[in-house]
């Protein structure tokens, strides 16, 4: 009996472990566009084109190789509403002798898979993932015994493991591990940002848009110039534009924000990593190979390796190791709900509007929007992690629960006390204008911290202080924000928590 080989819209690698010793003609391999997947969330209209769009091309570069391939179409009278219907249907009127799937990235439907083989009465074969870099045992072996993880000592470890920028003798090239302290400068304009990678759409994405515009238009974001690849050849294209066009400048600018650029400098990689159309490895070592045939420095290589081979393993590593527990953290109480602006970009705070409203138009927005914009404003306010968590998953293209849930529930929000990063990202509105030019655009003041006009981060960073001084008064990191809270006279100090409170109690009025 042939074998059913179950591919997930994240794993549309040729490499891909459930592949391995399949035989063309012979096994059958089970794609499907579902409801229930689609619709967990309100995922960003350009999302879904994305994956449906690559799946389906995917599935017929499979066929051109001889498999045999069921693809299941969105169809909304299906009765198939979840990826169990449409397997236990092949299973029905193809019996296989087992069915074979590399494991997926989010625990909820991790744990379904794991109970298919007693609902579904035949063997099931789930393979590790051989895409990352560091595989699940291997980061619980890195982690044992340690009270804090810390991403920088990890990804040491995956720069010896892998080779990647060390020399003959073992040593970092440029005698550093990290160039995170030359990674920031602001953006002035020059030198010009490159225009982004376009692929344009063919019939099927076109027909996908189609598809995604009727059937989820209650959906965030827009299909609207569309212009993501969506096939593996696509996707290295994008990789050859980044390292020629953008990669000699990421590193100046790569937390730079712009108020007239919506991706300055940087790769727009990640959809293609998370979804398979790109290899990590094949990444890092196209941007390792620009360093040594000086097209790129080694601030600007150093600080893009780090983000796929540093952070990207790290979170994934964590959320292995934490889940199901680790969903649930909430260690700073948080209680409010999410601003609804979030959903609409409807604020006079610009840096907020800017923001959100790129995000709406494309589905994406580089880490320091995320952090230190969008996240900083949540952590500030007390948002429930669960929602800004949603929120964050639902509106990027790029977001998978495994990498989305540590950098929003950790990084984000220290929600987890600590276990991820040794301080919350709380910053005011200095930190925005020093790195970005919204300020200029905004109806408040970034030189205000009371009184009607004034920024609205500044009175809440320091409420935040205030409220939080027991958790965070003693760390090393944060010991000068609370001297220079404490220096400011009871007076001062009264009249920032009251514009704070009311900031609180109107925030959808911001």
């Amino acid at each position: 009996m042939a074998n059913l080989i179950l591919i997930l819209g994240d794993q549309l690698s040729h490499n891909l472990s459930a592949l391995e010793g399949a035989t063309p003609g012979a096994d059958r391999i089970v794609m499907a566009e579902v409801h229930d997947e689609a619709s967990y969330t309100s995922h960003h209209r350009k999302k879904l084109v994305l994956i449906f769009s690559a799946m389906r091309h995917f599935a017929g570069e499979l066929e051109q190789r001889g498999f045999d391939v069921h693809y299941h179409r969105y169809d909304p009278d299906s009765h198939a509403h979840g990826l169990e219907d449409v397997v236990r249907d092949q299973c029905q009127r193809h019996p296989p002798a087992r069915l074979i799937t590399t494991e997926c990235g989010e625990y909820r439907l991790d744990e379904q898979i794991r109970q298919w083989h007693g609902r579904l009465g035949l063997p099931v074969e789930i393979r590790p993932d051989s895409r990352f870099l560091a595989s699940k045992d291997e980061f619980a072996r890195w982690a044992e015994g340690r009270k804090q993880l810390r991403m920088e000592f990890f990804y040491r470890e995956m720069r010896r493991k892998t080779g990647l920028l060390m020399t003959a003798e073992g040593e970092p090239e440029g005698g550093h591990w990290n160039y995170d302290a030359d990674n920031r400068r602001k953006w002035t304009g020059k030198p010009p940002a490159p225009a982004p990678f376009r692929a344009e759409p063919d019939h099927i994405t076109r027909e996908v848009i189609d598809l995604v515009d009727t059937h989820f238009a209650d959906h965030f974001g827009t299909t609207d110039d569309f212009h993501f690849a969506v096939t593996a050849g696509d996707a290295r294209a994008a990789l050859a534009h980044f390292i020629e066009f953008a990669l000699p400048c990421f590193g100046d600018y790569q937390d730079a924000m712009s108020d007239t650029e919506d991706w300055l400098f940087h790769a727009i990689l990640s959809p293609y990593l998370n979804c398979g159309l790109l290899d990590p490895m094949d990444v890092c070592e196209a941007a390792e190979r620009a360093w040594y045939d000086g097209q790129a420095p080694i601030n600007a290589v150093e600080g893009f390796i780090r983000q796929i081979l540093g952070w990207r393993e790290f979170v994934r590593g964590i959320y292995w190791l934490t889940m199901p527990d680790y969903a649930r953290e909430n260690r700073l109480g948080n209680d409010r709900a999410l601003p609804w602006f979030y959903w609409t970009g409807d604020t006079h705070m610009h840096c907020m509007h800017r923001t959100i409203d790129s995000t709406r138009r494309n589905g994406y927005a580089h880490h320091i929007q995320r952090l230190m914009v969008t996240g900083n404003f949540a952590l500030l306010t007390g948002v429930r992690p669960e929602e800004i968590c949603d929120w964050y998953l639902a509106v990027y293209v790029d977001a998978y629960d495994w990498v989305e849930l540590p950098n929003t529930l950790g990084m984000v929000m220290h929600a987890d006390g600590g276990y991820l990063g040794s301080k919350p990202y709380a910053a005011s509105g200095k930190y925005i204008h020093r790195m970005s030019d919204y300020c200029s655009q905004c109806r408040y003041q970034v030189s205000e911290t009371t009184g009607e006009t004034a920024c609205p981060f500044n009175a809440l960073y320091w409420h935040f202080i205030d409220r939080h001084r027991e958790q965070f008064g003693q760390n090393p990191r944060m010991k000068m924000m609370f001297r220079n809270w404490h220096r400011q006279d009871g007076q001062r100090r009264r009249e920032i928590l009251e514009r704070a409170e009311w900031l609180l109690d109107n925030l959808d009025e911001l």
